[in-house]
């Protein structure tokens, strides 16, 4: 599988990395309404699941493939034959399928998790990719905990697995360990030290969690660095404190081109409306301040911003609501707020004030706000004079 060098792939893990997260689990057919919303975003390879978790992840991943098209689908599977047996099982229905193959490569999981030596998962890693291509023709090799790995081990088992049959190469920061300088030299020196990544257009994949809040970052450092693939999930979710969030890395390039020069294949005026379907069919929604999606993500309630967005928007935002597809900026009252703000929602209501009038019930009103958390349009039509109101041309109860 080639790329254009410009382009990054979005590997997209919300069904498989950030299903089996506390609170996402979802049914088949919950799995399959996520897979239309990421196929219709734009996604280019989709990981559906690990089919040999369960039985339920085994036939959401055989509907999936069924149902979508565009995306290229991807079952997880362990180093182990009977998983990826399984795995290729799963994606029998697919139009363009791959199995992802993970072996651990730091001596921590080697020794207490996997009781294997170094020997023994370099020729654990190859035989499984082996057998993964046998089977379908695109394979993905991850190292897990890659970033807490001894380097020269781990360039061996990269170089093993490449030799081995593997198409892309996903570097994982499995424990949110690493930092974006660290990781962007770790894709650089392995990309150095195996000429065979770019004489044979490996394609390097990032695979971030959040851990120390750097997931985005450090996966954006590895884009720079040259991966041409990132792993991401809808609003963030995955195991502990999360992935890196998809909406965050696609607004990311968008809006700094300059700085990444790279494209995406992804839809951004659907990314507010995708996380909003995954909110609905999880226990929980994105924190109201999470970037792109968030609910307060395009609110502005101090005083100085509102004056700002009311004179032009480009103070204080980046990107328009439209562009990630949110419904419009708001402009929220509160007791930070300022006259200009208070003037515009008024003037929204119908009502045209003089200054000295604005002066006045602006006093009211930030009385009223070191009260009250939330102010709605009946409070500020109950802050004016009765004499006011009347002037109004139709009456409150006529206004949306």
């Amino acid at each position: 599988m080639s790329i254009d060098k410009n382009q990054v792939l979005i590997f997209d893990t919300t069904l498989r990395d950030g299903e089996q997260s506390p609170g996402c689990s979802m049914t088949t057919q919950e799995k399959l309404s996520i897979a239309h919303a990421l196929e219709d975003l734009g996604v280019d390879i989709l990981e559906a699941g690990f089919a040999m978790a369960s039985e339920g992840d085994f036939a959401a991943i055989a509907t999936i493939t069924q149902a979508i098209r565009k995306p290229r689908i991807t079952s997880l599977a362990r180093a182990k034959s009977e998983d990826i047996i399984m795995a290729a099982r799963s994606l029998e229905h697919a139009d363009r399928a791959r199995i992802h193959v993970f072996l651990a490569s730091s001596d921590l999981h080697l020794e207490y998790k996997l009781k294997m030596s170094r020997e023994q998962a370099l020729a654990q890693a190859a035989e499984s990719v082996r057998q993964a291509r046998a089977l379908i023709d695109d394979v993905e090799f991850s190292p897990e905990d890659a970033t807490r790995s001894d380097r020269d081990f781990l360039v061996e088992m990269v170089r093993v697995a490449i030799e081995a049959g593997a198409t892309t190469i996903n570097m994982p920061d499995t424990v949110g360990y690493t930092t974006p300088e660290e990781y962007g030299q770790l894709f650089r020196e392995v990309r150095e030290r195996i000429p065979a990544i770019d004489a044979q257009g490996i394609i390097l994949s990032s695979h971030c969690h959040d851990d120390l809040g750097l997931a985005v970052a450090n996966t954006l450092a590895a884009v720079s660095a040259g991966a041409r693939q990132v792993e991401c999930t809808i609003n963030g979710i995955g195991e502990r404190a999360g992935n890196a969030a998809l909406e965050e890395i696609a607004a990311a390039l968008f809006v700094r081109a300059d700085r990444y020069g790279v494209t995406t294949g992804i839809q951004l005026d659907k990314l507010v409306p995708t996380s909003q379907t995954l909110g609905q069919l999880i226990t929980f929604g994105p924190s109201p301040n999470k970037a792109i999606v968030g609910a307060n993500a395009f609110a502005h309630e101090s005083g100085i911003h509102q004056h700002g967005m009311l004179a032009n928007p480009l103070c204080y935002e980046i990107m328009t609501p439209a562009s990630v597809g949110a419904a419009t900026t708001t402009l929220v009252l509160g007791k930070h707020s300022g006259r200009a703000a208070l003037r515009n929602r008024l003037e929204q209501l119908g009502y045209t004030i003089s200054r000295e009038e604005l002066q006045q019930t602006y006093y009211r009103f930030v009385a009223l706000a070191d009260r009250k958390k939330n102010i709605y349009d009946q409070d500020l039509v109950g802050l004016l004079p009765q004499q006011i109101r009347d002037r109004r041309p139709m009456s409150y109860a006529e206004v949306d």
